[in-house]
């Protein structure tokens, strides 16, 4: 039996019976790692001891009869711009190399009073800035199902270790598409969370407004228990809101009968690959048969999502990055003059050129004479967006859209074309504007046999549509 290949609640159930050990799960964990990482190069750091200490301590556990929670003795595997205390935390970037937190984010304190096993750091675009994995400053990461394309991006590492059986599980993060888009390019299921439920404690900041962290699993059950345990007010975070955490995994039923589910008219533009709108709408064809009632919708500000989300997410990311500077932690030049040079040299070779990129761009968008003309008016536009949404979902329980325009795109093929990389995320983006909640699934697959993702949103707080809904359909295509 290959372990790896099996989701938690799978696991949990031969753990539970006693028919595999915690250990020997690790085991066939790290041993497909050897097997396949240098082609995949998910990971930026790993740690086999500990991980394999902690499975020993959960085999003591229930040798002595204690019934564990679902996710207790499963690996996970962490974005490397979440905080893990004493472990090496990098974002990807040379300015962050050597720094090790010295407290742990909050999700990883409830991750580990679960009995999660941290099996390591997963790469990502430096500092969540990318849409491919490819501006990562210590390697490119590759997708599993064809090893020249790209796993999506900025949760690429995450995704394709997951995809690959490197992990049971992971965590992502979400700014603009980061957990859905790599997921559907992936063919594993990704969940942003709606904006605050969620602590971003521990979260190294790319947009504050926007960031999220959320899971990526093998399939929808195993998202259901991963975002129950994540979930939850948290004082050390001031967005975090005091709103009741559902028991997610109960709607877990595959039944939408009589829900209403929208497809709006602007997701399915110019441009999307022909497999991809085809496998959207014959999704949606699928959920409809089952009971739900289907109609386009039109979300008439989509169009200005792409222009709003860069002005805001780069005025955020200026602000947060200034903080790289050389003085208290993390990298600093070696040849310096004066402050003001070792500022400049500091920043100049500790960040990569996309990060430079979101920072000019940021910093003149929040300049004297440009704030309220850039930045003022996207929060302004921003409003309209949302607003489309709320409208929406006074009349509909969801919307279905692709998740990202085409299939996975070969490496450096729009590493050098800032602009068409950026539309890589036009179908994920104005989720995060709005701050709702959006899955991505498999759906099928398009060109050259890639994996084609369906992305399903619900008003804010209402998670236990999207799963419900993606379980349905998770469960009937499996059938059908």
């Amino acid at each position: 039996m290959e372990l790896y290949k099996l989701p938690a609640h799978k696991l949990h159930q031969l753990i539970k019976k006693r028919e595999v050990s915690v250990e020997e799960v690790i085991i066939s964990l790290f041993k497909r790692i050897e097997e396949v990482e240098d082609k995949i190069g998910a990971f930026l750091s790993l740690d086999k001891e500990e991980a394999l200490k902690e499975a020993k301590k959960w085999d003591k556990r229930l040798s002595r009869e204690e019934n564990p929670g679902i996710l207790a003795g499963i690996p996970i595997a962490i974005k490397d711009n979440i905080c893990v205390k004493k472990r090496e935390t990098t974002c990807a970037s040379r300015i962050l190399k050597g720094f090790y937190p010295p407290y742990s984010a909050t999700v990883i304190k409830k991750l580990k009073e679960a009995g999660c096993i941290l099996i390591g750091k997963t790469n990502l675009d430096e500092f969540a800035m990318g849409s491919s994995t490819e501006n990562s400053a210590f390697k490119i990461t590759h997708n599993p199902w064809n090893l020249e394309t790209i796993p999506g991006g900025s949760s690429g590492g995450s995704a394709a270790a997951v995809a690959s059986g490197e992990a049971t599980m992971a965590l992502g993060s979400d700014t603009g598409g980061s957990i859905r888009q790599p997921a559907a390019l992936c063919g594993v299921v990704g969940l942003k969370p709606t904006y605050g439920r969620v602590s971003r404690y521990g979260l190294v900041a790319f947009a504050s407004s926007l960031d999220q962290i959320g899971p990526i699993t093998k399939d929808v059950t195993d998202c259901a228990h991963l975002l129950k345990v994540i979930s939850g007010k948290d004082e050390l975070d001031s967005t975090c809101l005091d709103y009741p955490v559902p028991d997610y995994p109960k709607f877990l039923l595959p039944d939408v009968k009589g829900i209403k589910i929208g497809l709006p008219e602007e997701y399915f533009i110019g441009g999307i690959e022909k497999e991809v709108k085809e496998n959207i709408l014959k999704s949606a064809k699928l959920l409809e048969k089952l009971g739900a009632h289907l109609e386009q919708v039109s979300l008439p500000h989509t169009e200005y999502a792409v222009a709003t989300y860069y002005l805001i997410a780069t005025a955020e990311a200026s602000s947060n990055l200034a903080r790289y500077d050389g003085v208290g932690y993390g990298y600093r030049t070696k040849e310096e003059k004066n402050l003001i040079d070792m500022y400049k040299k500091t920043r100049q070779e500790g960040f990569g050129d996309e990060v430079k990129r979101r920072i000019m761009l940021g910093t003149y968008v929040l300049s004297k004479g440009y704030y309220e003309n850039y930045y003022g008016k996207a929060q302004r536009v921003r409003t309209l967006i949302k607003r489309d949404f709320e409208k929406v979902f006074q009349k509909f329980d969801a919307l279905i859209t692709p998740t990202s325009p085409t299939v996975a795109f070969r490496i450096g093929e729009k590493i050098d074309d800032p602009l068409k990389m950026y539309l890589s995320d036009i179908f994920t983006i104005s989720a995060n504007l709005a701050g709702i909640p959006g899955i991505s699934i498999p759906c099928g697959f398009g060109r050259n046999h890639l994996p084609v993702g369906m992305q399903i949103l619900t008003k804010a707080f209402n998670e236990e549509m999207l799963l419900r809904i993606a379980y349905t359909y998770e469960q009937n295509r499996v059938n059908s």
